[in-house]
């Protein structure tokens, strides 16, 4: 299974991005796809998830509110819509795929199964 995003790049404070991973191919073992986030120096962090068979979701409280993950069945391919960009905000954004990412609302990157090569987001003030 592979993972390509796209849709990064840089915005202001306020703006809205939305970033697309198509996934290559998909199978029961890999129900759950999500983005993940690394700013330099941090760790790598859960942002939001989406399991395939129901389309139920959930975020970190960081972007709850502001960003929503849905996905697009016929193509393959998981969004991630970006909106009321903040600073912190700012990270390399990767594409995520597992069976889950731990119990729900968990964001465990040792269950991960296939990463993306991620995307760069930049949000200025």
């Amino acid at each position: 299974v592979h993972l390509v995003e796209s849709g990064g790049g840089s915005a202001q404070a306020g703006g809205s991005l939305r970033l697309s991973c198509v996934v290559s191919e998909y199978n029961t073992r890999r129900n759950c796809l999500g983005w993940f986030r690394q700013a330099p120096g941090k760790e790598r962090e859960g942002v939001a998830a989406i399991f395939r068979h129901d389309d139920t979701t959930y975020y970190a409280d960081a972007v709850k509110g502001r960003f929503t993950i849905s996905e697009d069945n016929a193509n393959n391919t998981v969004y991630l819509q970006m909106n009321s960009l903040k600073p912190e905000d700012t990270a390399m954004y990767y594409c995520a795929a597992a069976g889950s990412f731990g119990r729900r609302g968990e964001f465990n990157t040792n269950w991960v199964l296939e990463w993306g090569q991620g995307t760069q987001v930049t949000v200025s003030s």
